[in-house]
């Protein structure tokens, strides 16, 4: 019997035809679903990389592409619980919350060069005050933000039946949780076999947080969570070890300003610690660490500077966005005046740090590094600070003053100041300037003067504001004040407009120093003027333009001023590289004040000690040569040689300061050695 095959229908071909595209289609809308969010945080993080990281292709891209994808896969469980509808919902806000970090963070490194920290973002960071600011910073950044919004344009408006989000059984959200776990697993351990270099990758994600060598290396969002990490679980290294390596080898400089023949009066600058005593009576083995680590410092040495301008009084100013470039003999002859009659710093830096002006200030007023991650002025007003000026001052009997043209909380100035033994004025609390944007440094002179000018003996600090971005004639009231005094110059709008802002700054010295010489008080009160930080609200190629040549971006761009003068002075040249970390300690021996040079992590550049320029990313120079971490290159200076090992010394150093700041701001060190000593 033969059977006959039954024939196909058109109707049957449809059917199986239609059956072959919904399989196909429901294959693709589950592809989709799975690749979607690692696929889109990888290209978020190669577009942010674009835009922000000056090398695009190294070994940080490995690290990215491995936690962008585990970071993706989580990211698709959590859009997995629900009906698809829900899901897409929940798939939308996630996406959404994630690009809007890639774009507040565009936005702020465009103005500040920096990355901006979880809590600054919290509690109001600097950039959220100024909308003008934020605005002329979002239209630079106009074609990064536009292709940031590419991966949700996407999902919303074309992703619709073809990106679906199904509900899932949990046998299949814990398989895709596993591969993300897989994924994290491998990547978290090619870092930890990554041991190599000065900054390798294993010390940056375990051991040190440093932000902007955290987003070049893992990326931004994986940078999001080491920053959430260390600030809720505070330091990364509660149990690490002490490493002789660690402790600074002082030997005397070559610089031709130090002095030449030590003399046998020279003792070193410290105070009566019992280190032995807190080293055999601790059992909290940081603080046995902590001990044993400053114990083992060389301190500096006494000097023929050394209380040169005791008895005299101090005018102590951090101004805002000020640099060697403004001063000039004809636009800011009171700066240029200071500068060539009194201490000429040559090689003077002043780095950038996390959290800019805040940290710029902490660093100028205390000795001491920041702590990544938080504001450190902030976080030390619960803090016994005995080497600030104005704790130093108290112990003379004189009083001690400070004030800012600025809201007068900003930066919980009102916490931090009164702690360093100031009395402390700000806009809205006693120092009622006209409120400008910016305010006038010549009017908070003329306000703040008569608090103190007719003491015998006076210590006054300024944090000034009139120096600030943005610098343009229409935005910026002091540039557009100043305005005139400008127009001849052939610059930039910009540039012009930044001179003009610091030409305030310039006349305020002034109606402060002809007011000393109209009391006969001059003489007797010195000036320590620095910068918080580079001007970077201009941009590299109008700084370019200001200084008359291109400058070096990775050491020569965050070249400071550090003016100390006193009128009558007979003018002292320094070649010796110094920074913001020297302030504190420089001042304390010109002063003659009692202060311990092991507990500090500058040094008095007037001292015979070798020099050490820090930088956040762990970059440094010393008399010897530059080291540049990003590449891990060491440049040695013209006849200089080093021996082996010379560049590991000196990184273990660096990074020894760096962990000794963070537990002395942490741990409230000082509080704790000063209650037993002698």
């Amino acid at each position: 019997m033969i059977t006959k095959k039954a024939a196909t229908t058109p109707r049957t071909a449809v059917r199986k035809t239609t059956t072959v595209r919904r399989a196909r289609n429901v294959l693709i809308t589950k592809t989709a679903f799975f690749y979607f969010f690692p696929l889109s945080i990888l290209y978020l993080e190669l577009i942010f990389r674009a835009f922000t990281i000056d090398r695009f292709f190294d070994v940080g891209l490995v690290y990215i592409l491995l936690f962008s994808f585990s970071a993706g896969f989580f990211l698709t469980v959590l859009s997995t619980f629900f009906a698809p509808k829900i899901n897409r919902r929940i798939c939308i806000a996630l996406l959404s919350a994630v690009t809007l970090i890639y774009i507040i963070q565009l936005v702020y490194t465009q103005v500040f060069g920096t990355f901006l920290i979880i809590y600054s973002f919290a509690v109001g960071g600097d950039i959220l005050q100024f909308r003008k600011t934020i605005i002329s910073a979002i239209i630079k950044r106009i074609p990064a933000i536009a292709l940031t919004i590419i991966p949700l344009i996407i999902f919303i408006y074309f992703g619709k039946g073809k990106i679906v989000f199904f509900r899932i059984r949990s046998s299949q959200k814990l398989f895709l949780a596993l591969i993300g776990v897989l994924i994290h697993l491998i990547a978290v351990f090619l870092i930890t076999i990554n041991n190599f270099g000065t900054i390798s990758a294993r010390f940056l994600y375990s051991e040190e947080f440093i932000p902007d060598a955290s987003v070049a290396k893992f990326g931004l969002l994986t940078t999001e969570r080491l920053d959430l990490t260390q600030l809720l679980f505070s330091s990364r290294y509660d149990d690490f070890e002490f490493d002789p390596g660690l402790v600074s080898s002082q030997e005397p400089s070559s610089s031709e300003e130090q002095i030449e023949t030590q003399q046998p009066q020279y003792t070193d600058q410290v105070m009566n610690i019992d280190f032995e005593s807190l080293i055999a009576n601790e059992t909290d083995s940081e603080l046995l660490q902590m001990h044993n680590y400053f114990s083992n410092q060389t301190p500096t040495k006494t000097n023929r500077y050394t209380g040169m301008f005791k008895g005299k009084n101090l005018v102590f100013v951090t101004a805002e966005g000020f640099s060697p470039y403004v001063i000039d003999k004809e636009l800011t002859p009171t700066l240029y005046k200071m500068k060539y009659e009194g201490f000429n710093f040559k090689n003077f830096y002043t780095p950038i740090w996390g959290v800019s002006t805040s940290d710029g200030e902490y660093v100028a007023c205390t000795g001491l590094l920041p702590k990544p991650g938080v504001w450190s002025f902030s976080r030390s007003s619960q803090n016994y600070l005995p080497f600030c000026m104005g704790n130093q001052f108290a112990k003379l009997s004189v009083k001690s003053f400070a004030y800012h043209n600025n809201t007068y909380t900003y930066y919980d100035r009102h916490l931090s100041h009164p702690n360093m033994g100031y009395i402390y004025k700000g806009l809205g609390n006693g120092l009622e300037v006209t409120n400008t944007w910016p305010q006038s440094d010549v009017e908070m002179i003329e306000l703040s003067m008569p608090d103190y000018i007719n003491y015998d003996r006076f210590n006054v600090y300024y944090m000034t504001v009139s120096g600030h971005l943005q610098y343009t004639f229409k935005g910026n009231y002091i540039s557009y004040k100043n305005r005139d005094l400008v127009s001849h110059l052939n610059y930039s709008d910009h540039v012009k407009a930044y001179l003009a802002c610091n030409i305030e700054l310039d006349r305020a010295m002034e109606v402060l120093l002809n007011k000393l010489n109209e009391l006969g008080k001059a003489e007797d009160t010195v000036f320590v003027i620095s910068p918080d930080h580079y001007p970077y609200g201009l941009t590299k190629e109008e700084i370019d333009e200001l200084a008359g040549k291109k400058v070096e971006q990775n050491f020569e761009l965050y070249k400071g001023e550090l003016i100390i003068y006193c009128q009558g002075m007979q003018p002292v040249e320094i070649e010796k590289p110094a920074s913001s970390l020297d302030i504190i300690p420089t001042i304390s021996n010109l002063f003659g004040l009692e202060y311990d040079s092991r507990l500090l992590m500058g040094q008095d550049i007037l001292s015979d000690s070798s020099p050490l320029v820090i930088f956040s990313n762990r970059s440094w120079i010393t008399d010897k040569g530059k080291f540049y971490a990003k590449t891990g290159k060491f440049e040695a200076f013209e006849g200089q040689s080093i021996e082996d090992g010379y560049v590991k010394q000196i990184s273990n150093i660096v990074n020894g300061k760096f962990k000794m700041s963070q537990k002395i701001l942490e741990r409230d060190y000082y509080r704790i050695v000063f209650q037993h000593i002698k």
